[in-house]
């Protein structure tokens, strides 16, 4: 095998590195939301000030744990996404590049579980 077939085609790399960019934004989208639902309940305790109501907010922590969560999820998201580029592009390099779906199909599951427990939270809290 010829040196430069061994190190991989450029167009690969640069696949990598917008696969890589793509992760980071995802990890991004999930840390805001996870800040947005621990915030939310805040937003609402303070719009009741301003118009002079008494809203009741049944808030037993859930929003915050959910919330926390979310933004650790994300940074995992984020180093997780970091180790797969890495060893892709070792991969590429030597020529060995396996397929790995692993980390989608446990972000995919995560993802699921938290909509799944917010839809039935929403319910409850309805």
């Amino acid at each position: 095998m010829a040196e430069d077939q061994k190190r991989g085609n450029p167009s690969d790399h640069l696949a990598n590195e917008r696969t890589l960019l793509a992760w980071t934004r995802t990890s991004i989208g999930i840390m805001a939301f996870g800040f947005v639902v621990v915030k939310f309940s805040l937003f609402v305790k303070q719009i009741s000030l301003v118009l002079g109501k008494e809203y009741a907010i049944h808030s037993r922590g859930v929003s915050a744990l959910v919330g926390i969560l979310l933004v650790a999820v994300g940074a995992v998201t984020t180093v997780f996404s970091y180790v797969r580029y890495k060893r892709t592009e070792k991969q590429l390099t030597d020529g060995t590049y396996r397929h790995s779906s692993l980390l989608i199909t446990l972000l995919t599951a995560f993802i699921f579980l938290v909509s799944v427990l917010l839809i039935v939270y929403l319910i409850e809290s309805a």
